[in-house]
């Protein structure tokens, strides 16, 4: 019998098993999403808008960008377009999970697709041994339930607060805390660094579209020194194959 079929016979263990493997990472994500329900009280979102975008958006970088740019009036069209270009990863994230969903009911998937978050792919890919589809669905539902119930109570403790406190400076401080973090080679340095100052220059675009061409500078730039870097290390290795 396969690994799926085995799975399919145990949903309750392998949702508990997920919901285990989640817990350390749930201590992440909710101190995120007060975070992010505060800075959409501070960027005068309504309650029914920031659970919303909660619920739709589902993604922590792009649902902070969306907030901050509805916040600012941008353009729908804007807003949308920086919301897909920050979580263009999941695509990438989408083709690597689905062989391990292949066998598994059609009706499903979808549940999966919307779900899928970068701590749910990375403890889902991780073990050598192919977890089953309850497993996935115990990590990400519990991270999805987690980062509403945080959401909603960031609102509620937004909403509290004197409007004289001023918060602002919630958005960028959370943008940097998850930005570096992951600056540890040099194309990660030049994306940052591009795309961090093509978006300060470009703050008075029309429809707020600095964000958006920073988001693409950032990335065609780090392609570019991610190739420079393979084509030197690759030069490198010439060099000492003929010496």
């Amino acid at each position: 019998m396969s690994s799926a079929d085995q799975s399919q016979g145990r949903p309750l263990a392998d949702l508990r098993a997920g919901v285990v493997q989640a817990l350390p990472i749930l201590l992440g994500v909710a101190p995120f999403g007060l975070v992010v329900g505060v800075a959409a009280v501070e960027a005068g979102l309504t309650p029914l808008q920031t659970v919303a975008t909660s619920v739709v958006i589902f993604a922590g970088a792009s649902q902070l960008a969306a907030i901050d740019l509805i916040g600012r009036d941008a353009a729908p069209a804007v807003v949308v377009l920086t919301a897909a270009v920050i979580n263009v990863r999941m695509v990438m994230y989408s083709a690597s999970i689905a062989p391990r969903l292949r066998a598994y009911p059609q009706r499903i998937r979808p549940l999966c697709s919307y779900i899928l978050t970068d701590q749910a792919y990375a403890l889902t890919v991780a073990p050598e041994e192919r977890p089953s589809v309850y497993t996935y669905l115990g990590i990400a539902g519990s991270l999805w339930a987690v980062w509403q119930v945080a959401t909603v109570a960031g609102l509620a403790l937004g909403r509290g607060l004197p409007p004289e406190w001023g918060l602002s400076f919630a958005v960028p401080l959370v943008f940097l805390a998850l930005l570096v973090p992951t600056v540890t080679d040099r194309p990660s340095l030049v994306a940052a660094v591009v795309g961090g100052t093509i978006a300060v220059l470009g703050a008075g675009l029309p429809f707020n579209l600095g964000l958006v061409t920073g988001a693409l500078a950032g990335i065609a730039s780090g392609l570019a020194a991610e190739r420079a870097t393979d084509e030197a290390s690759t030069g490198d290795g010439d060099v000492e194959g003929h010496a």
